[in-house]
């Protein structure tokens, strides 16, 4: 396991709460990860979510799910584009929320591969720390989860989301909102475990219910392992993908 002397160069400096600095933090926290990704050539990125909770050697299910997003990330970055040359635009860089479990497992598939890889961290009470796999210079901290949350979407070219709680379907389904809303490009989304999504969210009922359309069921799809996940990407010509920040200067 790699170690860091630091949480990298490019973390967000602190703000003391209540300092009437709200404004200048959104900003600053917005361009330092900007401002980071430009300098390593990041255009574009495949987004990695699922649960913190995970461990390599957990119970059930969460040991295949470790193996695999650990998989997905050595294979989208030897294959998708994360590997050029220095000076290169980079494709399909692995990102992810920077935290442990499926986070972790992600950007370590990522380090295996050498590649750069993306971690946007959030502080929380409990002090959630960047994993060990992130490039150093591409470990971001946030304090405001609406500007994380914009970095994780406006270059996906790909949303990749494993098994979670709370916190991956927050982000799965606003960005599957701004999808569908004409808030954003079309991303291709795939939910990794059909029976853990099946079982997990009846989208089905939702369309019973006419809550939903049924043509909202068709802007994700469903894969079991790493290497399904990325054969329907790969089908899908990631790299004519318009990034969430083309699409808003519209």
């Amino acid at each position: 396991m790699p170690e860091k002397e630091s949480d990298g160069e490019a973390l967000c400096a602190e703000f003391k709460p209540g300092n009437g600095l709200r404004g200048e933090r959104l900003r600053h926290e917005f361009e330092t990860a900007e401002a980071g990704l430009a300098k390593w050539h990041i255009r574009s990125t495949v987004v990695v979510f699922g649960s913190a909770r995970v461990r390599e050697n957990g119970p059930g299910r969460q040991a295949f799910w470790y193996e695999q997003a650990r998989a997905f990330g050595r294979i989208a970055s030897e294959q998708g584009g994360a590997l050029r040359p220095a000076g290169l635009m980079r494709d399909n860089v692995i990102a992810t929320g920077g935290g442990p479990g499926l986070m972790e497992a992600a950007n370590r598939g990522a380090y295996d591969a050498g590649a750069p890889t993306v971690g946007f961290n959030i502080e929380l009470p409990h002090e959630q720390r960047p994993n060990p796999y992130t490039t150093p210079e591409l470990t971001f901290r946030f304090h405001y989860f609406s500007v994380r949350k914009m970095h994780l979407a406006m270059r996906a070219n790909a949303l990749v989301v494993f098994p979670g709680g709370f916190g991956t379907f927050d982000e799965l389904f606003e960005i599957l909102n701004l999808r569908i809303t004409g808030k954003s490009p079309p991303v291709a989304t795939i939910m990794v475990d059909r029976q853990f999504w099946k079982s997990a969210v009846n989208l089905e009922a939702l369309v019973e219910a006419g809550t939903i359309a049924p043509s909202d069921l068709r802007v994700f799809d469903y894969a079991d392992d790493a290497g399904e996940v990325w054969t329907k990407l790969a089908a899908m010509d990631l790299g004519a993908h318009r990034t969430f920040s083309q699409a808003a200067a519209k």
